[in-house]
């Protein structure tokens, strides 16, 4: 991207402020996993990663090793048009059964960057596959309990279609400034 990808903006907000607004609608514990430095107006606390270049596994290591709750909600900063629906959704298939919770994309690919984890559980697993060099959080859910969350069970939500639009680009940024009408 060149830039780093939580400080972009869609609609007025930073992707790290559209998610975390959508996060407030199953949490009010919300936080930001990052090694970069925080802007501070942000006004979340910020975990560091605990383990360096370990990729977006390290991320979610540290992210549920600083959990102090059951459940995490966990959410790639490039992926700004998840919202509170789509949690309410995802958080009223906890049921106990699960040790994650995570969606299919339309694309038929699973989502672990934008999962529910039962901490307990997947901080084992976790802590486990990095010692032994394994770093795809995919791998972490084909490991537990999960319930995979076919993508037809998301499309009646508003917003569904664009979910899971990852952000990576200076033309993906384009396309996502389009689709809600950044000039």
């Amino acid at each position: 991207m060149g830039t780093d990808k939580a400080t972009l903006r869609l609609g007025g907000l930073s992707f790290v402020e559209r998610i975390a607004e959508a996060l407030r609608s199953i949490t009010s514990e919300i936080c930001i996993v990052s090694s970069k430095h925080v802007p501070a107006h942000w006004d979340l606390p910020v975990v560091a990663d605990l383990l360096e270049n370990r990729g977006a596994m390290g991320g979610l290591h540290a992210a549920l090793t600083n959990a102090g709750s059951v459940y995490v909600a966990v959410v790639s900063c490039d992926l700004p048009f998840v919202t509170g629906q789509l949690f309410e959704r995802l958080a009223q298939m906890c049921e106990g059964k699960y040790e994650a919770i995570a969606p299919i994309q339309p694309d038929g690919r699973p989502q672990p960057l934008c999962t529910i984890y039962d901490v307990a559980t997947c901080r084992v697993v976790a802590d486990e596959m990095i010692r032994s060099g394994k770093l795809r959080p995919r791998e972490l859910l084909s490991r537990v309990r999960t319930r995979w969350v076919a993508f037809d069970e998301l499309a009646d939500l508003n917003g569904a279609e664009m979910f899971f639009m990852n952000v990576n680009t200076p033309g993906e940024y384009e396309s996502a400034r389009w689709s809600v009408g950044d000039e």
